[in-house]
Protein backbone atom coordinates (compact mmCIF):
# COMPACT_ATOMS: atom_id res chain seq x y z
CA UNK A 1 0.00 0.00 0.00
CA UNK A 2 0.92 3.16 -0.75
CA UNK A 3 0.01 6.41 0.71
CA UNK A 4 0.37 9.06 3.55
CA UNK A 5 -1.45 11.06 5.70
CA UNK A 6 -0.74 13.59 8.00
CA UNK A 7 -2.18 14.40 11.51
CA UNK A 8 -4.03 17.03 10.14
CA UNK A 9 -5.31 14.97 7.71
CA UNK A 10 -6.61 12.70 9.87
CA UNK A 11 -7.97 15.64 12.01
CA UNK A 12 -10.10 16.90 8.72
CA UNK A 13 -11.45 13.17 8.22
CA UNK A 14 -12.72 12.74 11.66
CA UNK A 15 -13.59 15.69 12.34
CA UNK A 16 -15.84 14.37 15.10
CA UNK A 17 -12.66 12.78 16.85
CA UNK A 18 -10.91 13.88 19.70
CA UNK A 19 -7.27 13.51 20.08
CA UNK A 20 -4.50 13.03 22.59
CA UNK A 21 -1.17 12.65 22.43
CA UNK A 22 1.69 14.08 19.31
CA UNK A 23 3.39 12.58 16.52
CA UNK A 24 5.44 13.77 14.14
CA UNK A 25 5.11 10.60 12.05
CA UNK A 26 3.11 10.15 8.74
CA UNK A 27 0.70 7.63 8.58
CA UNK A 28 1.83 5.01 5.79
CA UNK A 29 0.18 1.99 6.33
CA UNK A 30 -2.69 0.14 8.33
CA UNK A 31 -2.09 -2.49 11.03
CA UNK A 32 -3.22 -4.58 13.93
CA UNK A 33 -2.50 -3.32 17.61
CA UNK A 34 0.05 -6.13 18.12
CA UNK A 35 1.80 -5.80 14.88
CA UNK A 36 1.66 -1.94 14.78
CA UNK A 37 4.98 -0.23 14.14
CA UNK A 38 5.91 3.86 13.82
CA UNK A 39 3.96 4.99 10.93
CA UNK A 40 1.12 2.82 11.13
CA UNK A 41 -2.35 3.41 11.92
CA UNK A 42 -4.22 0.79 14.03
CA UNK A 43 -7.77 0.63 15.98
CA UNK A 44 -9.30 -0.98 18.68
CA UNK A 45 -12.85 -3.17 17.29
CA UNK A 46 -12.61 -5.06 19.74
CA UNK A 47 -12.86 -4.73 23.32
CA UNK A 48 -11.18 -8.95 23.45
CA UNK A 49 -8.23 -6.59 22.33
CA UNK A 50 -8.20 -3.60 24.93
CA UNK A 51 -5.23 -5.31 26.36
CA UNK A 52 -3.24 -4.62 23.79
CA UNK A 53 -3.76 -1.23 23.92
CA UNK A 54 -0.57 0.41 26.05
CA UNK A 55 1.53 -2.12 24.41
CA UNK A 56 1.19 -0.70 20.93
CA UNK A 57 3.56 0.82 18.90
CA UNK A 58 1.12 2.31 16.78
CA UNK A 59 1.55 6.09 15.91
CA UNK A 60 -1.97 6.72 15.79
CA UNK A 61 -4.70 4.75 17.65
CA UNK A 62 -7.97 4.92 16.85
CA UNK A 63 -10.35 4.02 19.79
CA UNK A 64 -13.70 4.65 21.48
CA UNK A 65 -14.32 7.45 23.19
CA UNK A 66 -15.45 6.09 26.52
CA UNK A 67 -11.03 4.22 26.40
CA UNK A 68 -9.73 5.05 29.40
CA UNK A 69 -5.90 5.74 29.43
CA UNK A 70 -3.17 7.71 27.53
CA UNK A 71 -1.02 7.62 24.83
CA UNK A 72 2.55 6.56 25.16
CA UNK A 73 5.57 9.29 23.46
CA UNK A 74 5.28 9.89 19.90
CA UNK A 75 1.99 8.26 19.75
CA UNK A 76 -1.65 10.07 19.29
CA UNK A 77 -5.06 8.15 20.74
CA UNK A 78 -8.20 9.78 18.59
CA UNK A 79 -11.09 9.02 19.68
CA UNK A 80 -14.20 8.47 17.95
CA UNK A 81 -18.01 6.85 18.37
CA UNK A 82 -17.05 3.47 16.38
CA UNK A 83 -13.41 3.24 15.81
CA UNK A 84 -14.09 0.03 13.27
CA UNK A 85 -16.57 2.17 10.95
CA UNK A 86 -14.42 5.07 11.18
CA UNK A 87 -11.66 2.75 9.80
CA UNK A 88 -13.72 1.47 7.16
CA UNK A 89 -14.47 4.99 5.97
CA UNK A 90 -10.57 5.97 5.47
CA UNK A 91 -10.14 2.73 3.87
CA UNK A 92 -12.64 3.17 1.56
CA UNK A 93 -10.90 6.74 1.02
CA UNK A 94 -7.23 4.73 0.52
CA UNK A 95 -9.29 2.30 -1.66
CA UNK A 96 -9.90 4.93 -4.18
CA UNK A 97 -6.22 6.05 -4.62
CA UNK A 98 -5.10 2.39 -4.74
CA UNK A 99 -7.66 1.16 -7.40
CA UNK A 100 -8.58 4.58 -9.56
CA UNK A 101 -12.00 3.74 -11.24
CA UNK A 102 -10.92 2.70 -14.88
CA UNK A 103 -11.57 5.45 -17.93
CA UNK A 104 -14.93 5.38 -19.47
CA UNK A 105 -15.15 2.92 -22.90
CA UNK A 106 -15.33 -0.24 -24.28
CA UNK A 107 -11.78 -2.36 -24.18
CA UNK A 108 -11.30 -3.65 -28.08
CA UNK A 109 -11.21 -7.31 -27.13
CA UNK A 110 -14.70 -7.30 -25.38
CA UNK A 111 -17.92 -7.98 -27.17
CA UNK A 112 -20.91 -5.81 -27.42
CA UNK A 113 -24.13 -6.81 -29.56
CA UNK A 114 -25.22 -3.97 -31.36
CA UNK A 115 -28.74 -4.15 -30.01
CA UNK A 116 -26.96 -3.11 -26.52
CA UNK A 117 -26.69 -0.25 -24.37
CA UNK A 118 -23.86 0.78 -22.63
CA UNK A 119 -23.51 4.26 -21.20
CA UNK A 120 -20.59 6.11 -22.80
CA UNK A 121 -19.79 6.47 -18.83
CA UNK A 122 -19.51 2.84 -18.54
CA UNK A 123 -16.29 0.80 -18.39
CA UNK A 124 -16.46 -2.85 -20.09
CA UNK A 125 -12.92 -4.37 -19.63
CA UNK A 126 -11.04 -7.19 -21.96
CA UNK A 127 -12.77 -10.19 -23.13
CA UNK A 128 -16.04 -8.84 -21.65
CA UNK A 129 -19.66 -10.28 -23.73
CA UNK A 130 -22.60 -8.53 -23.69
CA UNK A 131 -25.71 -9.94 -25.39
CA UNK A 132 -28.44 -8.77 -27.02
CA UNK A 133 -31.12 -6.48 -25.55
CA UNK A 134 -28.64 -5.59 -22.20
CA UNK A 135 -28.57 -2.44 -20.82
CA UNK A 136 -25.57 -1.11 -18.83
CA UNK A 137 -25.72 2.16 -17.03
CA UNK A 138 -24.15 4.97 -16.01
CA UNK A 139 -20.43 4.32 -14.30
CA UNK A 140 -20.77 0.86 -14.16
CA UNK A 141 -17.56 -1.16 -14.11
CA UNK A 142 -17.17 -4.34 -15.73
CA UNK A 143 -13.88 -5.80 -15.04
CA UNK A 144 -12.44 -8.69 -17.66
CA UNK A 145 -13.92 -11.72 -18.64
CA UNK A 146 -18.01 -10.75 -17.38
CA UNK A 147 -20.63 -12.74 -19.28
CA UNK A 148 -24.19 -10.09 -19.30
CA UNK A 149 -26.45 -12.20 -20.89
CA UNK A 150 -29.68 -11.41 -23.38
CA UNK A 151 -31.96 -8.65 -22.25
CA UNK A 152 -29.81 -8.06 -18.75
CA UNK A 153 -30.51 -4.53 -17.22
CA UNK A 154 -27.69 -3.40 -15.02
CA UNK A 155 -28.07 -0.22 -13.37
CA UNK A 156 -25.99 2.66 -12.34
CA UNK A 157 -22.60 2.78 -10.31
CA UNK A 158 -22.36 -1.37 -10.46
CA UNK A 159 -18.70 -2.95 -10.23
CA UNK A 160 -18.77 -6.09 -11.45
CA UNK A 161 -15.12 -8.37 -10.97
CA UNK A 162 -13.27 -10.85 -12.91
CA UNK A 163 -15.26 -13.71 -14.16
CA UNK A 164 -18.71 -12.68 -13.15
CA UNK A 165 -21.78 -13.94 -15.36
CA UNK A 166 -25.03 -12.31 -14.79
CA UNK A 167 -27.40 -14.55 -16.79
CA UNK A 168 -30.34 -13.95 -19.14
CA UNK A 169 -33.06 -11.45 -18.27
CA UNK A 170 -31.71 -10.95 -14.66
CA UNK A 171 -32.34 -7.18 -13.31
CA UNK A 172 -28.98 -5.41 -11.43
CA UNK A 173 -30.30 -2.13 -9.38
CA UNK A 174 -28.11 0.31 -8.47
CA UNK A 175 -24.54 -0.18 -6.87
CA UNK A 176 -24.71 -3.45 -6.82
CA UNK A 177 -21.27 -5.05 -6.21
CA UNK A 178 -20.25 -8.79 -7.56
CA UNK A 179 -17.18 -10.36 -6.08
CA UNK A 180 -14.84 -12.87 -8.78
CA UNK A 181 -16.89 -15.78 -9.66
CA UNK A 182 -19.95 -14.52 -8.89
CA UNK A 183 -22.92 -16.51 -10.84
CA UNK A 184 -26.38 -14.67 -11.34
CA UNK A 185 -29.33 -16.18 -12.49
CA UNK A 186 -28.03 -20.10 -12.69
CA UNK A 187 -30.42 -22.74 -13.68
CA UNK A 188 -32.95 -23.80 -10.30
CA UNK A 189 -32.41 -27.13 -9.74
CA UNK A 190 -35.41 -28.62 -10.39
CA UNK A 191 -36.43 -32.02 -11.68
CA UNK A 192 -39.82 -34.56 -12.14
CA UNK A 193 -39.20 -38.09 -12.19
CA UNK A 194 -41.07 -39.34 -15.21
CA UNK A 195 -43.36 -42.87 -15.79
CA UNK A 196 -39.74 -44.40 -16.64
CA UNK A 197 -37.88 -43.61 -13.55
CA UNK A 198 -36.24 -40.84 -15.42
CA UNK A 199 -35.28 -37.47 -13.68
CA UNK A 200 -36.98 -35.10 -16.11
CA UNK A 201 -35.40 -31.47 -16.20
CA UNK A 202 -38.05 -28.55 -15.43
CA UNK A 203 -37.35 -25.36 -17.44
CA UNK A 204 -36.58 -22.59 -14.91
CA UNK A 205 -37.78 -19.64 -16.82
CA UNK A 206 -37.72 -16.99 -14.18
CA UNK A 207 -35.16 -14.45 -13.61
CA UNK A 208 -32.91 -12.83 -10.27
CA UNK A 209 -33.50 -9.71 -9.04
CA UNK A 210 -30.72 -7.64 -6.70
CA UNK A 211 -32.15 -4.57 -5.50
CA UNK A 212 -29.92 -1.49 -4.70
CA UNK A 213 -26.30 -1.49 -2.76
CA UNK A 214 -26.58 -5.30 -2.72
CA UNK A 215 -23.02 -7.26 -2.46
CA UNK A 216 -22.06 -10.90 -3.37
CA UNK A 217 -19.02 -12.66 -2.73
CA UNK A 218 -17.02 -14.80 -4.73
CA UNK A 219 -18.35 -17.88 -6.37
CA UNK A 220 -21.22 -17.39 -5.02
CA UNK A 221 -24.43 -18.58 -7.17
CA UNK A 222 -27.85 -17.47 -7.02
CA UNK A 223 -30.19 -19.15 -8.82
CA UNK A 224 -32.90 -18.05 -11.36
CA UNK A 225 -36.60 -18.38 -10.41
CA UNK A 226 -38.40 -21.42 -11.85
CA UNK A 227 -40.85 -18.54 -12.90
CA UNK A 228 -41.38 -15.21 -11.59
CA UNK A 229 -38.22 -13.97 -9.42
CA UNK A 230 -35.55 -14.63 -7.15
CA UNK A 231 -35.02 -11.51 -5.31
CA UNK A 232 -32.16 -10.20 -2.86
CA UNK A 233 -33.33 -7.03 -1.07
CA UNK A 234 -31.77 -3.57 -0.99
CA UNK A 235 -28.81 -3.44 0.97
CA UNK A 236 -28.01 -7.16 1.45
CA UNK A 237 -24.76 -8.25 1.95
CA UNK A 238 -23.70 -11.98 0.93
CA UNK A 239 -20.15 -13.71 1.31
CA UNK A 240 -18.44 -15.91 -0.62
CA UNK A 241 -19.20 -19.10 -1.63
CA UNK A 242 -23.11 -18.77 -0.91
CA UNK A 243 -25.73 -20.87 -2.55
CA UNK A 244 -29.39 -19.19 -2.64
CA UNK A 245 -31.64 -21.17 -4.62
CA UNK A 246 -34.82 -21.04 -7.14
CA UNK A 247 -37.25 -18.43 -5.88
CA UNK A 248 -36.14 -17.92 -2.66
CA UNK A 249 -37.24 -13.97 -1.40
CA UNK A 250 -34.92 -11.95 0.88
CA UNK A 251 -35.53 -9.24 2.49
CA UNK A 252 -33.19 -6.11 2.91
CA UNK A 253 -30.16 -5.78 4.75
CA UNK A 254 -29.38 -9.16 5.84
CA UNK A 255 -26.24 -10.75 6.63
CA UNK A 256 -25.45 -13.74 5.00
CA UNK A 257 -22.04 -15.14 5.79
CA UNK A 258 -20.25 -17.80 3.84
CA UNK A 259 -20.75 -21.63 3.06
CA UNK A 260 -24.62 -21.01 3.70
CA UNK A 261 -27.05 -22.33 1.67
CA UNK A 262 -30.88 -21.53 0.88
CA UNK A 263 -33.28 -23.80 -0.36
CA UNK A 264 -36.26 -23.16 -2.91
CA UNK A 265 -39.19 -20.77 -2.30
CA UNK A 266 -37.71 -19.89 1.57
CA UNK A 267 -38.84 -16.90 2.52
CA UNK A 268 -35.85 -14.56 4.71
CA UNK A 269 -36.95 -11.50 5.61
CA UNK A 270 -35.08 -7.96 6.64
CA UNK A 271 -32.13 -7.67 8.98
CA UNK A 272 -31.95 -11.85 9.11
CA UNK A 273 -28.06 -12.54 10.29
CA UNK A 274 -27.50 -16.23 8.93
CA UNK A 275 -23.47 -17.32 10.06
CA UNK A 276 -21.43 -19.94 8.01
CA UNK A 277 -22.42 -22.91 6.70
CA UNK A 278 -25.89 -22.40 7.81
CA UNK A 279 -28.42 -24.48 6.04
CA UNK A 280 -32.14 -23.89 5.23
CA UNK A 281 -34.35 -26.34 3.89
CA UNK A 282 -37.05 -25.43 1.22
CA UNK A 283 -40.36 -23.29 1.57
CA UNK A 284 -39.43 -21.47 5.17
CA UNK A 285 -40.46 -18.70 6.41
CA UNK A 286 -37.50 -16.58 8.17
CA UNK A 287 -38.56 -14.13 10.35
CA UNK A 288 -37.19 -10.15 10.74
CA UNK A 289 -34.07 -9.41 12.48
CA UNK A 290 -33.59 -13.54 13.37
CA UNK A 291 -30.45 -14.43 13.90
CA UNK A 292 -28.91 -18.07 12.94
CA UNK A 293 -25.83 -19.55 14.53
CA UNK A 294 -23.16 -20.97 12.32
CA UNK A 295 -23.43 -24.52 11.21
CA UNK A 296 -27.28 -24.56 11.74
CA UNK A 297 -29.44 -26.65 10.21
CA UNK A 298 -33.37 -25.35 10.06
CA UNK A 299 -36.43 -27.09 9.13
CA UNK A 300 -38.75 -25.11 10.29
CA UNK A 301 -40.12 -20.95 10.13
CA UNK A 302 -39.14 -19.00 12.72
CA UNK A 303 -40.69 -16.16 13.89
CA UNK A 304 -39.28 -12.25 14.16
CA UNK A 305 -35.93 -11.66 16.01
CA UNK A 306 -35.71 -15.44 17.03
CA UNK A 307 -31.89 -16.49 18.17
CA UNK A 308 -31.37 -20.17 17.24
CA UNK A 309 -28.31 -22.90 16.67
CA UNK A 310 -27.57 -26.28 16.29
CA UNK A 311 -28.73 -29.29 13.98
CA UNK A 312 -31.65 -29.37 14.41
CA UNK A 313 -32.05 -25.51 15.78
CA UNK A 314 -32.83 -24.78 18.98
CA UNK A 315 -33.71 -21.36 20.60
CA UNK A 316 -29.62 -20.11 21.46
CA UNK A 317 -30.31 -21.40 25.40
CA UNK A 318 -31.87 -24.34 25.27
CA UNK A 319 -29.26 -25.28 22.69
CA UNK A 320 -26.20 -24.49 24.60
CA UNK A 321 -27.85 -26.50 27.59
CA UNK A 322 -28.24 -29.76 25.17
CA UNK A 323 -24.30 -28.76 24.32
CA UNK A 324 -24.16 -29.25 28.36
CA UNK A 325 -26.40 -32.54 28.90
CA UNK A 326 -23.89 -34.21 25.33
CA UNK A 327 -20.81 -33.76 27.50
CA UNK A 328 -22.38 -35.23 30.70
CA UNK A 329 -24.06 -38.54 28.48
CA UNK A 330 -20.98 -40.91 29.15
CA UNK A 331 -20.97 -40.38 32.99
CA UNK A 332 -24.77 -40.65 33.01
CA UNK A 333 -24.67 -43.76 31.20
CA UNK A 334 -21.85 -45.20 33.94
CA UNK A 335 -23.78 -44.43 36.27
CA UNK A 336 -26.72 -45.98 34.73
CA UNK A 337 -24.94 -48.99 34.42
CA UNK A 338 -23.80 -49.06 37.97
CA UNK A 339 -27.67 -48.39 38.70
CA UNK A 340 -28.65 -51.79 36.89
CA UNK A 341 -26.18 -53.97 38.42
CA UNK A 342 -26.77 -52.57 41.90
CA UNK A 343 -29.97 -53.16 41.40
CA UNK A 344 -29.86 -56.80 39.56
CA UNK A 345 -27.69 -57.88 42.14
CA UNK A 346 -30.28 -56.86 44.95
CA UNK A 347 -32.90 -58.82 43.12
CA UNK A 348 -30.11 -61.83 43.13
CA UNK A 349 -30.03 -62.11 46.74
Amino acid sequence: MEFEYSLEDLKAFFPEGSLEGETTETIRGLAVLKKAQAGDLSFLGNKKYKNEVPESQASVILLPKNYEGSPQAGQVYLRVENPSMALAMLCAEIEKKLVPTPEPGVHPTAFVDPQAQVDSTASVGPFCFIDRGAVVGPRCVLQSHVHVGYQVVIGSDCVLMPHVSVMDRCILKDRVRLQPGAVIGSDGYGYEPNDKGEHQKVPQIGHVVLESDVEIGANTTIDRARFDKTQIGEGTKIDNLVQIAHNVSMGKHCLIVSQVGISGSTVVEDHVVMAGQVGLAGHLHIGKGSMIGGQSGLNHDLPPKSYVRGTPAYPYRDAHRLEIFKKKLPELYKRVAELEDRLGAAQEA
